[in-house]
């Protein structure tokens, strides 16, 4: 299966909270899962879906996907998540091998945050008693750990970059780029920091150690932007404190990352109907399972999937997606009578892109000769051109004209 345009989504939190639970179940990926810190020492890689409602159902046609899958009207985007080992005060400093995981961190588009919301266990990552610890700690302390690392990196090459920028009268954006270029982070986001900020961007040598505090913590939210998972949420004390985690500024999915990789399994052994996001599932085969199987699976649907209407980790890999990145889903067709590709395949693939892309840009994500070549698309639904600069909406399916083919 091809994959589709995506970005890297990263798993993070403190050590014990579920983390690699989550991205099992959102992958399917065999990972190391035990309640100890450090479970996960080198990063883990998979492959998860965006869900969104498939375009065939509307053209009533029976498609086949090929960099996606389509399952009972739902189109599965493959989209890549890393699972990191757990973070620990002082990581920033390289305690823990924090600089080593916040390494990785960094290289992802978003960050899901799991957080144990039921307060089971303490800042290291170490067991207690259910309610005894704060979670809201967990938020304000990753934030913390994330942004002083940034810190670090900047502050060494501070005083040069600023009297460089200064004497370049080019203003700062441009060398702070150049200088987070291995953290993903553009020069509209180092700009629009700035400007939050209140800064001046022509005399960067005036900022003071506030400042640039301010500056970075400001630059991490804009180019890190983070989702709260609120793991556990069926233990005792998780719904007042996922109340609490919900008054943050900060999305906040409450989560059963144990109740979806039961859910996942049972499905991939085709015992029960279920896909990932659902509020419910049909037992399909009552015999292959035993007594205690039968009641933990009617478990999860009485405590999770009727209470919270899901077990979250689709919700929570959707709201990165669709709101947290503002992403929407593009299909692409050559025929656009048939909605076909040159090899006669209906609706082939799906692809991830920026909210506000024009037909253009997304020429050019397809491949780089088509967008050089461009000439105009044709919307699918009712047949018309639409120029370079028309904006795309979510699950258009249009046909690309160039001068040398049509995609």
């Amino acid at each position: 299966m091809q994959r589709s345009y995506s970005r890297l989504l990263g798993i993070v939190g403190k050590p014990n909270t579920g983390k690699s639970t989550f991205f099992c179940a959102a992958t399917l990926a065999l990972v190391d899962i035990a309640n100890y810190p450090f479970t996960t020492i080198k990063p883990n890689r998979g492959v998860g879906y965006v869900r969104s409602l498939c375009v065939h159902g509307e053209f009533n046609v029976k498609d086949n996907p090929r960099n996606s899958l389509c399952v009972d009207d739902v189109r599965l985007v493959p989209v890549e998540l890393i699972d990191i080992a757990g973070i620990v005060p002082g990581a920033w400093e390289g305690r823990g091998l924090g600089n080593q995981f916040l390494d990785e961190i960094c290289r992802a588009d978003a960050l899901i945050h799991v957080v144990d919301v039921s307060g089971g266990t303490d800042i290291e990552g170490k067991s207690c008693k259910l309610g005894e610890h704060d979670p809201l700690e967990d938020v304000y302390f990753l934030e913390r750990e994330i942004t002083l690392w940034m810190v670090n990196i900047l502050k060494k090459d501070w005083s040069k970059i600023a009297r460089t920028a200064e004497a370049d009268k080019k203003g700062i954006a441009a060398p702070l780029e150049d200088r987070l270029t291995g953290l993903g982070i553009k020069k509209v986001s180092v700009a629009e920091a700035i400007r939050r900020c209140g800064l001046n961007v022509d005399k960067p040598t005036l900022w003071s150690d506030d400042d640039f505090y301010m500056f970075v913590d400001v630059l991490r939210r804009i180019s890190k932007p983070i989702i709260i998972v609120a793991n556990k949420i069926d233990l005792p004390s998780s719904k007042v404190n996922f109340e609490r985690l919900k008054k943050l500024d900060y999305p906040v999915i409450s989560t059963s990352a144990e109740a979806e990789l039961a859910l996942r399994r049972a499905a991939e052994k085709q015992l029960i109907d279920y896909k990932p996001g659902d509020n419910d599932f049909k037992i399909l085969a009552p015999e292959k399972m035993s007594v205690g199987q039968l009641k933990a699976l009617e478990s999860i649907r009485e405590k999770i999937l009727l209470g919270e209407g899901s077990t979250g980790v689709q919700e929570a890999i959707n709201t990165v997606y669709f709101k947290l990145l503002d992403m929407i889903t593009v299909y692409p067709v050559e025929d656009p009578e048939h909605l076909t590709n040159h090899n006669g395949q209906v609706l082939p693939d799906t692809y991830l892109v920026p909210n506000g892309i024009t037909a253009h840009q997304f020429a050019y994500l397809i491949h780089s000769e088509l967008g050089d070549n461009f000439l105009y698309a044709i919307d699918a639904r009712n047949k018309r051109r639409i120029g370079e600069d028309a904006v795309l909406k979510d699950r258009d399916v249009i046909s690309i004209v160039s001068s040398k083919k049509r995609v």
